[in-house]
């Protein structure tokens, strides 16, 4: 009785299975009531006296030993990751589908990695404002358009708070706690009240940039926009500044760069002009710098901002605005090699 006894702990020790119904042929081999325990246990009767209490032991535990190697085979097949037979050899070493970066955050990544080697540092602030870091401090007329319920969202009705249209809220928060030198750049999300279509949104993302300092020039302006635009869309691209204007700047430039599809010869997406509007720049107005707090006798600056998307249609050729936001994966999964 002892040696078959053993036979089948043996046996049970190294039981294999790949598949339910294996296991289940298992269990009826060696636990139910046809079992080889079970006739184990209807032998005990002829087993003699003296044996019986070693015997009765030993059967007892090849009984519970057969039921964990059953439960374990089990859980094992619900689990792969817990026995060595249940190992997919085939599969990838990374099995789940991992996601990608959206390409307006791959842009915006450049761009101020772009401006931080230039020694820019970036400023964050709320997108729910007030009137006087949107507008006023900027230079804004009371009666300027932009500040119409048809361009602007305002919260509650309230003339005062309102979704900033602009990150240069931003600059104007840093202008009031810090006295110059001041060098940063304010990426985010901005809200305006326009009709939804493939070439506007009410919602879009932009990065201005701000320099204050002592003795700057509109020549430190130019050099830095020519670095931005080799770097971000090549070194043959050429830029030009048009004359423009902005409450907030004087005097104030919209800064083009040479068509990037067409090399400048020109092409439909060029208009065939040559050139591709990018950004709006110009001098720190000395009334923005007054509004602030810095004596516009002693500091000079720049400013100059971007819309991410505009950046991310010349760079990748999206022709619909609409798609950063809907969340398409086939879109989506195109960007997934420009990480």
């Amino acid at each position: 009785m002892i040696d078959k006894i053993n036979r089948l702990s043996s046996e049970i020790d190294n039981l294999k299975a790949a598949k339910a119904e294996e296991i289940e042929t298992l269990r009826i081999k060696y636990l139910s009531k046809k079992g080889e325990i079970s006739a184990l246990m209807n032998d005990f009767r002829n087993v003699a006296a003296e044996q019986k209490r070693e015997v009765g032991m030993k059967l007892n535990e090849l009984k519970e030993k057969a039921q964990e190697k059953i439960n374990r085979l089990k859980e094992s097949l619900e689990d792969p990751q817990t026995g060595d037979s249940f190992i997919d050899l085939t599969r990838t070493a990374a099995p789940i589908a991992l996601g990608t970066r959206h390409p307006l955050s791959i842009v915006k990544k450049e761009i101020c990695n772009i401006f931080r080697r230039l020694g820019f540092s970036i400023a964050e602030g709320p997108e729910i404002e007030d009137d006087l870091h949107v507008f006023s401090s900027l230079n804004f007329a009371e009666d300027h358009p932009a500040r119409d319920m048809q361009d602007t969202f305002f919260i509650a009705r309230s003339p005062d708070i309102l979704l900033r249209t602009h990150t240069s809220s931003v600059q104007t928060r840093v202008m009031e706690k810090q006295q110059p030198p001041i060098r940063i750049i304010c990426p985010g999300r901005v809200y305006r009240n326009e009709a939804i279509s493939y070439r506007a949104h009410c919602f879009f993302h932009q990065v201005e940039a701000l320099y204050i300092d002592k003795g700057v020039s509109f020549a430190d302006l130019k050099q830095a926009l020519l670095f931005f635009a080799k770097e971000m869309f090549g070194a043959d691209t050429k830029i030009r500044l048009r004359p423009s204007y902005f409450p907030f700047t004087e005097p104030s430039a919209e800064m083009d760069i040479s068509c990037n599809i067409c090399g400048g010869k020109g092409c439909p997406f060029c208009k065939h002009t040559g050139w591709v509007e990018i950004l709006g720049c110009g001098m720190v107005d000395p009334n923005v710098l007054d509004n602030c707090g810095i004596d516009n006798k002693v500091y000079t600056g720049y400013a100059l901002g971007m819309g991410i998307e505009r950046i991310t249609n010349l760079k990748y050729r999206v022709k619909d605005l609409r798609m950063f936001s809907e969340n398409d994966k086939r879109f989506l999964e195109q960007f997934e090699s420009a990480h």
